[in-house]
């Protein structure tokens, strides 16, 4: 390929040669370069409650919704937004950017039931397969993501974890569970090329570190076994690898690179100082560490910012989002000097960070609308929440609870542990808000569904296909921009080898 570029309309074959690997700090394809760009598609085959305007977890949403709805609208709505959420237009769109992979989550309840473990849902792979399909039919790689697994593999919402807890590494059964899972997917997909790799766990937080690295031994072992050939993208949590030795072979690590400046909790309005821009290049350099150190490729497999809009109260809302669109720029510069591969976070929601969003007009977004603004006052869901509103609640439980146990400032992930954003109030705030409120409101965002007709369920799905959706212009133009720049280098770099 040589490129980033993605390829015609017309699906390319390859033969078994053509496989993507790695080659010492490079993702080549037939010894050239490939540096991989695009965004992940979350909300999708894994939900997420701030993506599509729910609150607590996507099995409880799943769960109130059969309620509400019964067994066959339910499943009609969820195989429409299934079928919706992402098309041959959104393919199209992706490719006309210069955008050559789409990282695809997961969540292991497509492919497995609870009651009827190491049974392998088959049906699981009608929209997984579809997806990769229509990709590879617009020159567009995808990367399978098992974002949430059994147990849990890391703490939060998007594992689909209603507790605090990652119980993923105190149960064998949980891994082995993961790892029949992805020996089934390799057997499926172990053929096609399309399909640039396997992302084994989504951000997986190991308090001990090392069984984490257990793991990976033991899933590489097991999906070589099947296929050979994909490329394994491995993660982390908080660009931690203090317990990681040599890669494995045809791996490349991820980091996670979300800027502080992205978000309502931002230290200060971004403007491009000499400093802040410093503090973006330390904090690629530290996670990119490991990487650099045994010379191998880097995948930024997650990044971007959030945005404002006119109904969040801030006069200065449109500057926020300049200063926003100056970080994104900044971090495209660093991963474009760096020559890294990465993957924005996210490609489609309903307007807080996607390319593309459900827009306020669509059924969805207008049915839910009060539910929406409630939900984002009282800072039900983690991601990208502004808490001023109920500040002043929380923050003398915080201090009770700072003063009577001190230790909650090392408590893993906090500071002490891997991630100096955690602290008490992140705890609490998890517990109280991100799990029992958050839960609770579950059942309100279900009864907004009551009594629907097929017809009114297919039009709520279909708000979020490509023709209904709102394209976020700049953000749009400022990657389709990137993809000529990183065309020019590589095409550079070429001709330099000749």
């Amino acid at each position: 390929m040589g490129s980033f570029q993605s390829k015609s309309e017309s699906t390319v074959k390859m033969s078994k040669k053509e496989y993507l690997k790695v080659e010492g700090e490079k993702i080549v394809l037939n010894g050239e370069e490939v540096i991989l760009k695009g965004a992940a598609i979350g909300g999708w085959m894994n939900m997420e409650n701030f993506i599509t305007g729910y609150t607590g977890h996507e099995h409880q949403v799943r769960a109130a919704l059969k309620e509400v709805l019964g067994e066959k609208k339910y499943e009609f709505f969820f195989d429409r937004f299934l079928e919706y959420f992402f098309g041959e237009e959104d393919a199209k769109f992706f490719a006309s950017l210069g955008l050559n992979c789409l990282r695809v989550p997961v969540n292991y309840h497509h492919f497995e039931d609870d009651m009827n473990p190491r049974v392998f849902k088959k049906e699981g792979l009608k929209h997984l397969d579809r997806i990769v399909d229509i990709c590879a039919k617009y020159g567009i790689y995808t990367i399978i993501d098992l974002h949430a697994a059994p147990g849990g593999q890391n703490f939060d919402w998007h594992s689909d974890n209603a507790t605090h807890k990652a119980s993923f590494y105190d149960h064998k059964d949980f891994q082995d569970r993961t790892i029949i899972l992805w020996e089934h997917l390799a057997k499926h997909y172990k053929e096609n090329t399309w399909v640039a790799g396997y992302n084994p766990l989504n951000e997986p937080t190991d308090e001990k570190h090392v069984r984490l690295v257990a793991f990976y031994d033991r899933i590489e072992v097991a999906i070589r076994k099947i296929d050979p050939d994909h490329i394994l993208f491995l993660d982390t949590f908080a660009a931690d690898f203090s317990a990681f030795g040599k890669p494995l072979p045809n791996s490349v690590y991820a980091c996670h690179d979300y800027s502080n400046y992205g978000f309502p909790s931002a230290p200060e309005l971004y403007t491009g100082t000499k400093k802040q821009v410093q503090i973006h290049k330390d904090n690629y350099e530290r996670k990119t560490e490991y990487m650099r150190k045994y010379k191998g490729p880097v995948w930024v497999g997650e990044w971007g910012p959030v945005y404002q809009n006119a109904h969040d109260g801030l006069p200065n809302w449109e500057k926020i989002n300049d200063s926003r669109f100056d970080v994104l720029n900044l971090q495209l510069d660093i991963y474009d000097k760096a020559r890294a591969s990465w993957s924005i976070w996210l490609y489609k929601d309903i307007g807080f960070q996607g390319m593309v969003y459900a827009g306020e007009e669509t059924p969805y977004v207008t049915l839910l609308w009060d539910f929406l603004q409630k939900q984002k006052r009282l800072a039900a869901n983690k991601w990208g929440a502004d808490d001023s509103e109920v500040k002043d609640l929380f923050e003398p439980i915080v201090e009770w609870l700072s003063s009577n146990a001190p230790t909650f400032k090392s408590r893993y992930p906090a500071k002490g542990g891997v991630n100096d954003s955690w602290n008490t109030k992140g705890h609490l705030a998890r517990l109280v808000r991100n799990i029992l409120l958050s839960e609770e409101m579950v059942k309100e965002y279900a009864e907004y569904f009551r009594g629907k007709s097929m017809k009114e369920l297919d039009d709520l799905a279909k708000s979020f296909h490509f023709n209904n959706c709102t394209q976020r212009t700049r953000l749009n133009e400022i990657l389709k921009d990137d993809s000529k720049r990183s065309e020019k280098l590589i095409s550079t770099s070429t001709k330099e080898k000749v």
